[in-house]
């Protein structure tokens, strides 16, 4: 097995993996309520081990996964307690200094890899940014976006990822079956839609929607089926890593 971990080198080693044209793989989650039968640490949890499987069959090319950013914007979650989150400025400052960081050391290909609904606009916002301030590329997407169309053919209850849903839920079932109260899996009360809506936009907390916190339904989850959403998303990415245009500056962007 590969090993794909940024923190497990010594800093020489990494000068070194850093002269081979490596992608680099941020993953960014959040801590975040996730009702009353998963852990706060959900979205970390899971797009830090996507990213590792992702960067684990990436076959010729080199992939490396940095330690993961636990937090991000989640304000709607806050009247649940048990969450953390920043504000735009604050984010956006913490991302460009991680790619400034890499940048200086001779990386030229980030990817911004999410697993948190609430930051994927503000990283849209902050890939075009950095896009004419440093050399390389960085690119940004959610897992769970990028593996839609495969999750559907494996959630029952689900067309894609909700919040404490059927799909996370099974997810860390796989994973991390110690953290989830079963008992509340099973019980709790959760509307199967919220959130997304096709006019106009603006912000309401999640409570809004949901009285427990949860957008989905849990009830259908298991660790089988998690094992499956966790190998689809890891495909999904390793996917669209490799891709060659995705690598391809434009001309208009700093490339030295």
């Amino acid at each position: 097995m590969r090993k794909v971990l940024w923190g497990d080198y010594p800093a020489a080693e990494l000068r070194d993996l850093a002269a081979r044209d490596p992608i680099v793989v941020v993953p960014i989650g959040s801590t975040e309520q996730h009702g009353p039968h998963l852990p706060v640490q959900v979205d970390s949890l899971l797009v830090a081990e996507v990213a590792r499987r992702a960067a684990e069959r990436g076959g010729d090319e080199t992939i490396l996964v940095m330690p993961t950013i636990w937090t991000g914007l989640a304000e709607h979650h806050m009247g649940f307690g048990g969450t953390v989150t920043l504000d735009y400025s604050v984010f956006h400052a913490l991302i460009r200094q991680v790619c400034v960081s890499l940048t200086r050391q001779g990386i030229r290909r980030i990817a911004l890899l999410n697993g948190h609904g609430g930051n994927i606009v503000a990283l849209q916002l902050a890939t075009g940014e950095l896009a004419r301030e440093i050399p390389g590329v960085v690119a940004t997407a959610t897992y769970f976006l990028l593996a839609e169309q495969r999750f559907a053919g494996i959630l029952e209850r689900q067309d894609g990822v909700r919040h404490a849903c059927e799909a996370e839920t099974s997810m860390t079932l796989a994973l991390r079956p110690d953290l989830v109260d079963i008992e509340a899996m099973r019980t709790v009360d959760a509307p199967a839609e919220g959130m997304l809506s096709p006019g106009f936009h603006r912000w309401r907390p999640i409570e809004h929607w949901s009285d427990s916190g949860v957008i989905g339904y849990p009830p259908a989850a298991s660790a089988e089926k998690g094992e499956r959403l966790l190998e689809a998303a890891a495909d999904a990415v390793r996917d669209a890593l490799v891709d060659e245009e995705l690598w391809t500056p434009p001309a208009a962007q700093v490339t030295v």
